[in-house]
């Protein structure tokens, strides 16, 4: 009995891997025979287990490579969310606040000034919200950077861009702050931090800030869409991310896979434990995904050409929150539904209500808008519509 039991539990876990849901597989051969995208991995999850993975299309079109469920790819800005749960974990510790000024930990703010020539004062919810004016990071000593800590009087140097709270700017400078506040409190790396206390106990083997030479031979290729000829062109991995000696930056460095982001997202579905490894406490993910901005409009649909869905959005500790669904791509996801982009094209939200999870891990580099990506609302609508959502 004991041996047929194991027998039933190991074809299950091999049957997880290869379930598909209807409709979705042929969604994404849509898009990919429209040249949006030249392969795609689409995941949908549940608190309890994955309940569609699949990969289609091509990992390397010249290479004749197929995309795999276990392919790589640069998740970008997908990096935010982690970042997030980093601060919250140091929350739940009682080694900071988020209503603390960042001063408190990066004296160097202590001395920046606003606009109007106020003392900024600013605090860590600002920054991991994209309120708080922080300047960026740019130009030849952004590139010479090796640590968090070399960017620093970077940001300082360069004028805020507006009043704390006065509006909403994707700004990357402010979540990388926060990675930095990370260091110092814990005493390690960024990297080293995740690593530790994520990554690993979560066994997200194959999210890193540094991929190995094994792991960049599963890295998806990187595709722009040329306008004119509407065929799909290969570009080069982005140079500010993936190599040792360039900082484990917070707003966008990781690589990952579906199967890893996936198991990040069940952790914050589950409210902040998988397998019986706490990660958060409830009450962290609760505030990690709560809007913060208050009626700010938020997000990246504020322009007319994409809805002008700003009002629709707020956004939370290191995660966007969809306050009330639009029509399009928002419909089949409930209020509070949480999550975020990145800049080439893979998405994760999770939805609390339903207790859903839409993965997907594409690398296209010139979408208009990566979030409001027909790749996207063609999967999400897919996947709804075969679980009767």
């Amino acid at each position: 009995m004991r041996t047929l039991l194991l027998s039933f539990v190991l074809s299950s876990v091999a049957f997880a891997d290869t379930l598909k849901l209807r409709g979705i597989g042929e969604a994404m051969e849509g898009m990919i025979a429209k040249n949006e995208v030249a392969g795609v991995v689409t995941v949908v999850a549940k608190k309890d287990g994955v309940v569609h993975l699949e990969a289609n299309g091509m990992a390397d079109i010249e290479k004749q490579k197929a995309m795999s469920v276990d392919a790589m790819c640069w998740i970008a800005s997908m990096t935010k969310p982690v970042t997030g749960v980093a601060i919250m974990m140091l929350q739940d510790e009682g080694k900071l606040n988020i209503a603390d000024p960042v001063a408190k930990y990066l004296p160097e703010f202590a001395g920046l000034k606003t606009p109007s020539g106020k003392a900024a004062n600013l605090t860590i919810t600002q920054i991991l919200t994209h309120t708080s004016g922080l300047g960026e990071a740019g130009g030849a000593k952004a590139q010479e950077a090796h640590t968090l800590a070399d960017l620093v009087p970077i940001w300082l140097a360069t004028p805020m861009q507006f009043e704390p709270g006065e509006k909403w700017q994707y700004c990357q400078s402010g979540i990388n702050a926060a990675a930095r506040i990370v260091e110092v409190i814990s005493g390690m790396t960024f990297d080293e931090f995740l690593q530790k206390r994520v990554f690993d106990p979560l066994g997200m083997t194959n999210t890193t800030f540094y991929p190995t030479d094994a792991q960049w031979s599963r890295v998806a290729t990187g595709y722009a869409k040329n306008k004119e000829s509407g065929k799909l062109e290969a570009v080069p991995p982005r140079g500010d991310f993936g190599k040792r000696g360039r900082p484990p930056q917070g707003n966008g460095g990781l690589y990952s896979c579906a199967k890893d982001y996936t198991r990040f997202c069940q952790m914050l579905l589950n409210g902040g434990t998988l397998e019986g490894k706490r990660i958060l406490s409830p009450e962290a993910v609760k505030i990690l995904s709560s809007v913060h901005t208050g009626d700010l409009p938020c997000g990246f649909f504020q322009k007319a050409e994409f809805g002008s869905h700003g009002k629709n959005y707020g956004w939370g500790i290191g995660a966007c929150v969809l306050k009330e669904p639009h029509e399009g791509l928002a419909e089949m996801l409930s209020p509070g539904t949480f999550g975020h982009g990145g800049a080439w094209g893979t998405q994760a939200w999770i939805d609390p209500k339903k207790e859903v999870i839409y993965v997907l891990m594409v690398q296209r580099a010139n979408f208009p808008n990566s979030d409001a990506s027909p790749v996207r609302e063609a999967f999400q609508r897919a996947a709804a519509k075969a679980l009767g959502r």
